[in-house]
């Protein structure tokens, strides 16, 4: 497309040092541009944008036309941050500083170019390879690892560690975007192998890989070194009294050590290799926007105040900002020596060197959803261009839709994958998708449409590439770890506490027991191979649950009548169950084109799972028979959309749409947004709660009656007698809970005959859905909308500084704070230091006890940004979204509840700037066990969507206990929550089978097994004791052979070859999957025979077993009714097996 500019350009020709000016690259015509000059050119061009949203853009635009730039990242932090930067983003800088690309593309902002690097001397020297075959020296190696800053873990699951378990070494090495696994054999590398370090299971081979230090400086082998410099920069500081200092000195990189990094080198290296350009080839070109200047002059200013803010403890002492980053005036001696372009949209004056392109500016085609012909202006564009067209939409689904709503002027738009199709196949008009920001017009030659032009307002979201999925399992394993002295249920004897796991020698043999203490001192020994007969005890506080009293009734008693209620609990869902479907309900229809029309005017891309939800609504709403869907999801991912846009089909469908919300503060907030979204359609949306007059309710509920109103949002006002419905076709309902039992049951009259739709945050574990199946349809939204980080969660100990630091490094990017003080008394008074503390805030009070007009009006000013600091009650937990604050400070966490604790930091990061939420505790030395743990767990999870995994625990028990009803969780809280569920699942199963559950029969059907063989994962195999644990319960929950034989891969894969112990555990299990088939209770074998027992109901003809006698009679005999003695002596253990493998498969046979 720019042959012309290419040849004049020439720059074959370009010595280092000589400029040339490009000018009017309109749209995205600098990255078609440098495209087609670096693919026929053996130079790497350095490209330097503005700054580093410049960046994600041209990233885009040039990965759209077909080129996958390397990109040198940011840290993403703030100069002199007490923070460091992310592992991922070291890892990536230090990839591209020793693998510097020879030719291509390199993307960098101005600002990160103004950050000087490590020394070439360093970065370069540091790395070793590792190959197979290479010998490898275990203890060396692993000193090697840590002089080059990587961390010994027990796990590998992030960049810069690395774990050692007998003869395999994970690591997560610098660059590499997934952990290698390195097998040994003797002392010499057998296989290199990629793994997840989600499932820590081996993917793919490789022959060698290079390790990187896990760090930008030398963190072990430097001390020296920091030591002097530190001495000759700061004279008069003393060392000792700073925290960051003593930490180098012990070998621990502590946060914020980053600005620090120069002191590692020696001055004449920072001097002379500490700028990128050090590491670029020789013969690369330079390409810089023209506005770069006022970018790196404000850059500089920022820098310049932050230092000023902060260089004034004399016990921390700053250095320079000209030590760490470069003068405006430096960064373009170093770009000069190298040839350069310098970029610019604008046109510039002739002169020799200056080239000015053909792009024009990409013309504006809004899109007019009033129009009869909304898309007139894109359709007369294109009969009018006499060149080829592409449009790009932004991702496939608005592909299609874009595709659907040019069908009536322009047919069928063909769709290609991506830019070089189009080109190859010349067609004059063709539609893609890509995140596209700016189009292209070169006249006589291209259009490029991006959906930008179309449509004005569209916030542009993009996905953070850096997105790990967080598998449910990893997370709730780690939370849920079983600590010494927590309640657990064993199903025969009860509540009682762990205390460990032992090993016990019987008959000459190790065997491991997980041992439990009941009251009295009294022990039980639960055999690891019987994992399945204990579950955790939730229901609650732990130290509050019950310790039972062995050899008495009361656990019995317990259970049968938590059984009885379970049996009716069930009856209730299916009865419920079945009243829903019989009933017809409205099926309303789907108008695709105006839908279409609505869904484009919603601002963001969905997430997966929003997009699931939607779809499930309405299919659901197509149905003939009632919806009632439960939507689950974080706060802020996204549950309104899927709440309007089933209110527009109602809406469409001539039926009104009630939506009850719990707090007159929620029904504003929900009125406003509405209010926008529907705002192009000619929909009448009111409000019913207790802000407005009495006069406008009357009128409302008039308009409602007379069915002039279409969408109604308010409290329970709109369950009141006398608010009637010309014809309420949907119900949608917001945090249910939340509401009084009298409200409760009014929803669930109007449930059997209206469209339900209920929203929630409180996230209803997956094990309850397995429970409720067919009660309630669930959707779960468990992703978080594009570029929501995660709250960056710290734990302080509360001293005015800190506080300082937090609120003003909030109020400095502009942004709100909440700080959290739960003593009603003492909230003026908090108040009043922060105003002393920070007198630049301007700070409000928000609580419970103050007068529900007054909290409002705080609230809304709060919200328009009349002040930026709110004290306040956890009355916020359940609030308006104030995208705008995004740092919450939680005085006494310590105090707080896991899940409140979740929530109340829910309250921030609703944008996607970084946020903080910091506990402040007393002391951090003085915190007592459960406190610790808790903020210690809220500490690790701090993923997005995290929501759902804090709420395995406390609100297991809350959220069963709102699908149930109230009285039901008594009986849960008497025999704990998992064998609850167990049971419940169990009923509804029998119920739904037409058979009545069996109360008396052992609970669930599960089989003893005892081969007197040690059938145990041995300590020295895996020492973890959670991580064993784990594994035993895994083993022992599996219910067929498929199952057990994924878990021994795993193993195998993940710990090496399985010792002969770990063998017969899967041996005994393999016999308890296929004796629980066979209904047998219970199997006994030792060297000189033993016993089967048989349950009552067991499928096992009596024919089979007498057959079985009369083949072998010495071998067996009847003990009893349900009892089959065995007299065969089996002194070897593979004889044992191979005996009861037999005799099963007989009895299987028997049973066909």
């Amino acid at each position: 497309m720019f042959q012309k500019e290419i040849s004049q350009l020439n720059l074959s020709q370009i010595k280092s040092g000589e400029k040339r000016w490009l000018g009017a690259l309109k749209g995205s015509a600098i990255a078609l541009l440098l495209k087609e000059i670096s693919q026929n050119s053996d130079r790497l061009f350095v490209l330097v944008a503005r700054n580093n949203q410049h960046l994600a853009q041209l990233e885009s635009e040039l990965e759209f036309y077909g080129v996958k730039p390397t990109i040198f990242p940011d840290w993403e932090i703030l100069p002199y941050d007490r923070l460091s930067p992310h592992q991922d983003i070291v890892s990536e800088r230090l990839s591209v500083l020793s693998n510097m690309p020879a030719k291509g593309i390199l993307l960098i902002s101005s600002t990160t170019l103004a950050q000087r690097v490590a020394p070439t001397s360093w970065v370069l020297g540091e790395h070793f390879d590792i190959s197979v075959g290479q010998k490898f020296d275990l203890e060396k190696q692993k000193q090697r690892l840590i002089q080059a800053g990587y961390h010994l873990v027990d796990t590998v699951y992030d960049h810069g560690e690395f774990a050692v378990r007998g003869s395999l070494v994970d690591i997560f090495a610098s660059g590499q975007d997934a952990p290698i696994r390195i097998d040994l054999f003797d002392d010499e590398i057998d296989s290199l192998k990629f793994f997840d370090p989600e499932t820590q299971r081996t993917t793919t081979k490789l022959e060698h890989f290079k390790v990187l230090p896990a760090k930008e400086f030398p963190l072990k082998e430097g001390r020296a070194q920091f030591r002097d410099r530190y001495a000759e920069e700061f004279p008069t500081a003393n060392p000792k009294k700073n925290p960051i200092y003593q930490d180098v000195m012990e070998g621990i990189s502590s946060p914020g050590l980053d600005y620090y990094f120069p002191l590692f080198f020696s001055k004449k290296e920072m001097l002379e290799q500490s700028s990128i350009t050090s590491y670029l080839p020789n013969h690369s070109i330079v390409i810089t926007d023209r506005n770069i200047e006022s970018e790196l002059t404000q850059f500089w200013k920022d820098i310049y105040q932050r230092y000023e803010d902060r260089r004034h403890n004399v016990d921390q002492p700053l250095l320079a900002p000209e030590q760490i980053f470069f003068q405006q005036n430096q960064i373009f001696e170093q770009l000069n020596q190298f040839p350069r372009i310098i970029a610019s949209d604008e046109v510039f004056e002739p002169k020799a060197g200056v080239i000015n392109t053909s792009a024009e500016q990409p013309p504006r085609l809004a899109v007019e959803p009033k129009h009869q012909q909304p898309f007139h202006a894109v359709k007369s564009f294109i009969d009018a261009a006499q060149h080829p067209v592409l449009l790009v939409a932004e991702s496939a689904g608005r592909r299609e839709s874009l595709k659907d709503s040019l069908r009536a002027s322009m047919g069928e738009i063909p769709v290609v994958e991506h830019y070089q199709e189009f080109i190859n196949q010349q067609y004059s008009v063709a539609v893609t998708h890509a995140p596209l920001e700016r189009g292209l017009e070169i006249k006589g030659q291209i259009s490029v449409i991006s959906e930008n032009q179309l449509y004005e307002h569209r916030v542009v979201q993009r996905r953070r590439k850096r997105q790990h999925e967080v598998s449910e399992e990893f997370l709730v394993k780690s939370l849920t770890e079983l600590s010494i002295g927590a309640p657990v249920v064993h199903i025969d004897h009860g509540v009682g506490r762990y205390a460990g796991l032992v090993t016990l020698c019987i008959d000459d043999q190790d065997h491991e027991f997980l041992q439990l203490n009941y009251a009295d001192d009294a022990k039980v020994y639960v055999p690891v191979t019987n994992l399945h007969l204990i579950s955790r005890y939730s229901g609650g506080d732990p130290d509050l649950a019950p310790l039972h009293k062995l050899g008495t009734d009361a656990w019995n008693k317990a259970k049968r009548k938590a059984l009885e209620q379970i049996h009716d609990v069930a009856a209730e869902l299916l009865h419920i169950q079945a009243r829903r479907h019989s009933k017809p309900g409205i099926q309303f229809e789907l108008d695709h084109t105006t839908y279409m029309q609505f869904v484009s005017g919603f601002a963001y891309e969905e997430t997966l799972d929003q997009a699931n939800a939607i779809e499930a609504t309405l299919y659901d709403m197509q149905q003939a028979k009632p919806m009632d869907r439960l939507v689950c999801g974080d706060v802020g991912f996204g549950k309104t959309e899927v709440a309007m846009r089933a209110a527009f089909v109602a809406v469409q469908n001539n039926k009104q749409v009630a939506v009850l919300v719990p707090t007159t503060l929620l029904a504003q907030q929900h009125y406003e947004s509405f209010k926008d979204r529907f705002a192009d359609w000619p929909i009448r949306i009111e409000v019913l709660s207790r802000f407005g007059s009495n006069k406008t309710h009357l009128k409302t509920i008039e308009d409602l009656a007379e069915g002039k109103v279409d969408i109604v949002i308010g409290t329970h006002k709109i369950l009141q007698e006398n608010v009637q419905f010309k014809q309420l076709g949907l119900m949608i309902v917001d945090e249910e809970h939340r509401f009084g039992v009298r409200d409760k049951e009014r929803i669930k009259a109007m449930r059997a005959d209206v469209d339900m739709l209920t929203l929630t945050a409180t996230p209803i574990p997956r094990t309850l859905n397995m429970a409720f199946s067919g009660m309630r349809d669930l959707s779960i939204i468990a992703t978080p909308p594009a570029r929501r980080l995660a709250v960056k969660t710290f734990v302080n100990e509360q001293t005015d500084a800190t506080m300082k630091e937090a609120i003003l490094r909030e109020l400095l990017r502009g942004g709100q704070v909440y700080i959290l003080h739960n003593e009603v008394d003492t909230i003026e008074r908090a108040a009043e230091n922060i105003r002393l503390l920070v007198p630049e805030a301007r700070v409000a009070v928000a609580h419970g006890q103050m007068r529900e007009r007054e909290l409002e009006q705080v609230m809304q000013q709060f919200y328009h940004k009349e002040y930026n600091v709110l004290v306040c009650s956890t009355i916020i937990e359940t609030g308006i979204d104030v995208p705008n604050a995004n740092t919450i400070i939680i005085e006494r966490a310590d105090k707080l509840g896991l899940a409140q604790l979740h929530q109340l930091r829910g309250r921030v990061g609703r944008s996607h700037h970084q946020a903080y939420a910091y506990l402040m505790v007393p002391s951090i030395k003085g915190l007592k066990g459960d406190a610790e743990k808790r903020l210690d767990a809220i500490q690790r999870a701090s993923t997005l969507g995290a929501g759902f995994v804090l709420a395995t625990e406390d609100l297991e028990i809350r959220g069963a206990g709102e699908l149930l009803g109230e009285q039901q969780s008594g009986s849960m809280h008497a025999i704990g929550y998992s064998l609850y569920m167990e049971m419940l699942e169990k009923a509804t199963k029998a119920i739904q089978n037409g058979k009545t559950p069996n109360f008396d029969a052992p609970l669930s059907l599960t089989a003893e097994i005892s081969l007197h063989m040690p059938a145990l994962i041995p300590d020295e195999y895996l020492g973890d004791v959670h991580q064993r644990l784990l594994f035993y319960k895994r083993i022992s929950n599996t219910d067929t052979q498929e199952k057990l034989d994924h878990i021994r891969m795993e193993l195998i894969d993940r710990f090496g070859v399985l010792p002969q112990q770990v063998k017969y555990l899967f041996t005994v299990h393999q016999v308890r999957i296929k004796a629980e088939k066979l209904g047998i209770t219970k199997i006994d074998l030792s060297k000189q025979g033993g016993q089967i027992e048989f349950s009552p109901d067991t499928p096992v003809q009596a024919m089979s077993i007498i057959q079985m006698m009369q083949k072998h009679p010495t071998f067996f005999r009847m003990d009893g009714g349900q009892r089959l003695k065995v007299m065969v002596m089996l002194e070897e253990n593979d004889k044992r097996i191979q005996f009861i493998n037999d005799l099963l498969d007989e009895l299987m046979r028997g049973l066909n």
